[in-house]
């Protein structure tokens, strides 16, 4: 009888559905109402299973028309049903005749419906087999020498009983499996018995065996000396063959494995019986056998199911890649080994690791010799220890210095116990010397804040020779200190040797604080006497305000006239220190691109008066519109001007909005404008950057790594870390402190190559790294995470990942009942809501407050460019992108899951799936119906309690940049390429049409769905509208006789008859649809009146 093999190897990649981000999957194949299953994996989501499950096939020839399913479970050993894991169905015309032809094939796990939530991969492997219990007996070796009776009544010789074959009996399986759990497990070799040469048998003693046939008895060997015995009543020597030939390295190292683990592995053997020569077997001695034929026997071991990599074929199916995860980690800061409560926020550089660090502080030096003829003196000094040496500069003609500069050298790189500290001559040769200081720094004191500075001391300096007469003093302070010591962040550190001091600020770390910025609202209502440049033609005026970069115009006016209104509103950004000017012009429209100035006025942004709320408006003025001329004097000289045009503005400031610079979802500070409205803080937010580790070369090009540094932003204040050159692992550990207003608000961590550090131009790019965002309300307090988080980038050639950023985290609240009640306030301040913003102007808004952020950030020492500033406030978040699109798509369905979940809960109660359950839905609507007051309290409890049980549950990490979220793994390079081309495009014509041609399929498909849901709403209008008589007279009888019903009779009867009907027995249903739907779906829609 044929039957069927089911190779069940591993799973990759499948959902967590124990609420713990895990699952204990197992496998069930059904095919032809036959059903097996695998062992259990728990709490694995990349279970290795590697079991064959065998079904029959009762007639091959049916076997294409049929089709296996493959479910994979999740375990629920709480008492529900298990979990859909995911499913294949796979037709038997797809499935091998031999096991030759198979190869291992890896399906993706497909939904059981749309808005299933599945993934993963499974890899199987499937072939047709003979029954070998329709060939041959399987003999069992036991106590009683059953083996040795059979090899005596054989005359002739045993071929090859390979116990490993595929086709192995049921029975044999089961009466294994049950001497596994009585018995150590065994072990089996592979013989060839070769007798003594007789005269039956002549060819005995000339060579091996004959070739062994295909189907043989398995011969199986216990642990009781069966096989010593038998080889004691064999007068013939025995010769061990190892049929693992092709797998010799992985089968060892398999075992290799398994015996650390103390597992004690049942070694198959295979025994060649070959008899003595006897008369009726002469060639058994004359010579050498022939070689066996090559078999294709299925090795039954530990790892019998591996795929080959050459026959394993990899399907590309999204799934989440272990290198896009979080890595938890436990490194030794003084917040984990001894944070015992007490001041919370008092502690500094509690959540990185201490880095000791040698600080030498040159100040200044007195009475230097002369050391050049002409009687002057250049000095600098020069800090030496071991291979590492610093500079300071060096000050022309002066034999009294002062440098205060500062040097540090880490205590792991230290490569000599003294410290030279030299003065020198700067000449054009070769530099004189002038004297020194010694220090050991076994004797250097050590320094730990919040100490005071260490006092700077004078030495003398010494020559050569130890002389300290006439060689001047110095002034120094040589400590042993911390990353915490305030002079750590402006010294010279030995790291950064080979940088000149012009470009040493770029390395340097910062604290950078934003302006504040506001609103500025300019309502233009009207104009008076103005004086056209042609007479006798009314002007077409239009008015321009212009702040900074900004410029902002109204529309023109609605009738060509000297005396035009507008009645128009324009928002324009403005920041501290209010040093600009806003530049108001009225211009007439003469031609098309052709404007002239009738007149203009200049006002100090600092005169115009602040709003904090929307009840008290500021008053309107009227201002004089001066020639362009006269605009531009100073104030006595306007006062001059006996007639001007007029112009009617009311201008303020609102200081009561939050200025959006960056996306409303990751926003980091939604606090107003003004300092009055502000509340006060709620808790303390410290992070700590740690270190990088795996980064690529971002200057391989250059025979150079990574000159890596890191910003971080919440709020308005932004840091920038030290640049450490040329390391693909860089330890920065520093750590910085904001004021937490809001919990909903996220912190953006981004990771940067220095490419400005060696005078590079100006027009040089720092490059990415990768990017981090963690919201701060997903944080619990207190509590101290510290993971490395991936640092990936997505770029036209796809997403790559670049390295892992370790960060260390605590938010601390120190006000409970503020964080409490934030919860119920707004998100934003109340101006938002009170007097919202057009939506036409809060994109150009945004984009104007990101450029002015931009500008004032490249302003500072060490800059912060404008591509590090874009890429932290996601400068194109707003860009069209056609995977963001099916990100969010993905993102709506996985939403609507859980109510398709409900769904089908609820028909499976309906259909009687579980008879417990659904006797238990009708008890719970008859209590409801009979005491309808309990349904709301029902409901709320319901509520708590599923968030009292998910709470075991609850995420253990901070959230992170998800990049099988973002449908980044698998993005098709034309998207990508898509989503990086300008506004506007300046790609060919040809791809631009095809990109056009492709978003309007995509718009078809949207608009289908658009007017199928119009569909339905006009259906529904349809019942009572008279559109089609026969539908309408027809749902007017039905609701009066509804009507008299409903009236009759009581509500709780109505309420239970209702219940029972939706919870009918399936023999009383009918797969038809009932008589509502099908009249719903007669009645009449608009969609046949369209063109």
């Amino acid at each position: 009888m044929t039957k069927l093999v089911v190779e069940v190897l591993d799973a990759s990649d499948l959902m967590p559905k124990d609420g713990q981000g895990s699952a204990s999957p197992y496998v069930e194949v059904d095919f032809d109402e036959q059903r097996q299953k695998t062992h259990t994996k728990q709490k694995d989501l990349n279970p290795q299973w590697n079991e064959k499950l065998i079904l029959n096939v009762s007639n091959p020839t049916e076997l294409p028309d049929k089709t296996i399913d493959v479910v994979v479970y999740n375990d629920n050993k709480s008492g529900h049903h298990n979990n859909f894991l995911g499913r294949v169905r796979i037709s038997g015309i797809s499935v091998p005749a031999t096991e030759k032809e198979a190869t291992v094939q890896r399906y993706p796990l497909d939904k059981r419906s749309l808005f299933s939530n599945i993934k993963g991969e499974i890899a199987l492997k499937m072939y047709l087999i003979d029954d070998p219990s329709e060939n041959f007996a399987v003999p069992e070796a036991g106590n009683n020498g059953e083996v040795e009776e059979e090899m005596k009544k054989n005359e002739t010789p045993f071929q090859v009983i390979n116990t490993n074959s595929s086709n192995v009996d049921d029975d044999e399986e089961s009466r294994s499996e049950k001497k596994k759990k009585k018995t150590r497990e065994k072990e089996v070799r592979t013989f060839y018995s070769v007798p003594a040469s007789t005269p039956n048998n002549p060819a005995a003693a000339a060579g091996p065996a004959p070739t062994p046939p295909e189907k043989t008895a398995p011969v199986e060997v216990g642990n009781n000396g069966e096989v010593e015995d038998e080889m004691k009543k064999n007068e013939t020597p025995f010769q061990e063959i190892n049929t693992n030939r092709g797998n010799v390295d992985d089968d060892e190292k398999s075992r290799s494995e398994k015996k650390k683990k103390k597992t004690k592995e049942k070694e198959v053997r295979t025994f060649y019986s070959v008899p003595a020569s006897t008369p009726n077997n002469p060639a058994a001695a004359a010579g050498p056998a022939p070689p066996p034929e090559k078999t294709a026997p299925v090795e039954v071991r530990a790892d019998f199911m591996r795929a080959a990599p050459s026959a394993t074929m990899f399907m590309q199916v999204p799934g989440r890649k272990p290198e896009y995860e979080l890595v938890e980690t436990r490194p030794p800061v003084a917040a984990r080994m001894g944070y015992r409560g007490g001041d919370k926020v008092g502690n500094t550089y509690d959540l990185v690791e201490q880095m000791h660090h040698l600080f030498v502080n040159v100040v200044k030096a007195r009475d230097l010799p002369v050391m050049d003829i002409s009687g002057s003196l250049d000095p600098y000094v020069e800090v030496k220890l071991g291979n590492y040496k610093g500079i300071t500069k060096h000050l022309e003609r002066n034999q009294s210095p002062v440098w205060n500069q500062t040097f540090a050298f880490s205590k792991e790189t230290l490569q000599s116990n003294l410290l030279e500290v030299t003065v020198k001559d700067k000449d054009i040769g070769k530099d004189d010397f002038v004297g020194r200081v010694v220090f050991d720094l076994s004797e250097v004191p050590v320094r730990v804040p919040p100490d005071s500075p260490l006092a700077p001391q004078w030495y003398r300096l010494e020559d050569k020779k130890g002389d300290k007469s006439n060689r001047g003093e110095i002034m120094l302070a040589v400590w042993m200190g911390t990353q915490a010591d305030e002079a750590f962040p402006e010294a010279w550190h030995s790291d950064a040797h080979s940088i000149s001091h012009q470009n040493l600020a770029n390395t340097r770390s910062k604290v950078y604080f934003l302006p504040k910025l506001y609103y500025l609202r300019v309502h233009v209502i009207e104009a008076q006497d103005l004086v056209p440049s042609e007479k006798g033609r009314p002007p077409q005026v239009v008015v321009k305000v212009q702040v900074g970069n900004q410029a902002r115009a109204t529309r023109l006016a609605q009738a060509p006239s000297i005396n035009p209104m507008w009645n128009e509103e324009l928002m324009l950004i403005a920041s501290e220190p209010f040093d600009e000017f806003i530049t108001i012009t009225a211009e007439d429209r003469v031609g098309s691109g052709k404007d002239e100035i009738l007149g203009k006025i200049i006002i100090p942004v600092r005169e115009i008066p602040h709003r904090i709320d929307s009840t008290k408006l500021p008053d309107a003025r009227w201002f004089n519109l001066l020639k362009p001329a006269l605009a531009e004097e100073e104030g006595e000289k306007k006062k001059e001007v006996k007639f001007s045009s007029k112009i009617h503005l009311r201008i303020c400031l609102d200081a009561g909005y939050h200025v959006l610079d960056e996306a409303t979802h990751f926003s980091s500070d939604l606090q107003p404008s003004s300092k009055n409205l502000r509340k006060p803080s709620i808790g303390i937010l410290k992070l700590g950057i740690l270190s990088a580790r795996n980064l690529l070369p971002m200057k391989g090009k250059d025979g150079k790594l990574t000159d890596a540094y890191c910003v971080a932003k919440y709020g308005n204040k932004w840091v920038r870390t030290r640049t450490l050159l040329n390391t693909l692992a860089p330890r920065w550990n520093e750590q910085y402190t904001w004021e937490v207003y809001d919990p909903c608000t996220v912190v953006t961590v981004g990771v940067f190559d220095n490419c400005h550090i060696n005078g590079s131009k100006e027009d040089v790019m720092d490059q990415r790294i990768g990017k981090v965002r963690i919201r701060l309300s997903t944080l619990e307090t207190d509590r101290i995470y510290t993971h490395y988080y991936p640092l990936s980038v997505l770029q036209p050639s796809g997403l790559k990942k670049h390295g892992e950023l370790q960060l260390a985290l605590r938010f601390t609240c120190t006000a409970w009942v503020n964080m409490v009640t934030q919860y119920g306030k707004p998100l934003l301040p109340k101006m938002h809501y009170v007097q919202p913003i057009p939506i036409r102007h809060i994109d150009w808004l945004r984009h104007q407050a990101m450029q002015i952020v931009v500008a004032r950030l490249a302003r500072a020492e060490p800059p912060l460019r404008r591509e590090v500033v874009e890429y932290m406030l996601d400068f194109d978040y707003h860009m069209w992108s056609l995977r963001r699109s099916k990100a969010n798509f993905h993102r709506i369905v996985s939403l609507l899951s859980g109510i398709s979940a409900i769904c089908r809960w609820f028909n499976d109660v309906c259909n009687w799936r579980n008879p417990v359950t659904t006797c238990l839905v009708h008890v719970l609507v008859l209590i409801l119906v009979c005491y309808p007051e309990l349904i709301l309290p029902t409901i709320f409890l319901y509520l708590s309690l599923i968030g009292v049980w998910n709470y075991r549950y609850r995420p253990r990490h901070p959230p992170h940049m998800d990049a099988r979220l973002s449908q980044a793994e698998n993005a098709h390079p034309d998207e990508l390429d898509e989503e990086f081309d300008p506004f506007p495009t300046s790609r060919p014509t040809d791809i631009v049409r095809m990109r056009y041609d492709r978003l309007r399929s995509m718009a078809g498909r949207v608009q289908t769905v658009a007017g199928d849901l119009a569909t339905q709403g006009e259906r529904a209008q349809a019942i009572l509208s008279w559109r089609d008589p026969r539908a309408t007279a027809i749902s007017i009888f039905f609701s009066l006789m509804w009507a008299v019903l409903l009236y009759i009779t009581p509500f709780q009867v109505v309420a239970v008859m209702v219940g029972l009907y939706l919870l009918r027995h399936p023999r009383f249903r009918t797969k038809m649809p009932p008589v509502p739907v099908n009249f719903f779906k007669r009645l009449p829609s608009k969609a046949d009146m369209l063109l």
